[in-house]
């Protein structure tokens, strides 16, 4: 039930937007839209993605006792480069919201690289 949700009375994992097991916290803009978030519950999402006010939660729910949290290891940029062409991101973008998790050192625009 929603009151046991909010209780953590399931056995399963909340993987969330920016952790480790979905590091892209522009997933959090997919929520909002599909759930109306803003409308819903008055929570807005910030330019950079930071939840207001501050003590909000925002995850997904697996409840299923056998679910475990997973960690994305480092992204390749061809990974990094179908990641963007399906999310319709400049490769720029997609990089800088997956920074922490590239396996590349970016090329910055104004580089001599």
């Amino acid at each position: 039930s929603k009151d046991e949700l909010i209780a953590e009375k399931y056995r399963g994992i909340r993987p969330a937007p920016g952790y480790p097991a979905q590091p892209d916290h522009t997933e959090k803009e997919t929520i909002w839209d599909i759930l109306d978030v803003s409308s819903t519950t008055g929570i807005e999402l910030t330019e950079n993605l930071a939840m207001l006010p501050a003590a909000s939660v925002c995850g997904l729910f697996f409840c299923h006792p056998e679910a475990a949290y997973f960690n994305v290891g480092k992204i390749a940029r061809d990974q990094v480069a179908d990641y963007a062409k399906r999310k319709g991101f400049s490769m720029s973008t997609t990089e800088t919201w997956l920074e922490s998790r590239l396996n590349y050192e970016r090329v910055r625009e104004g580089s001599s690289l």
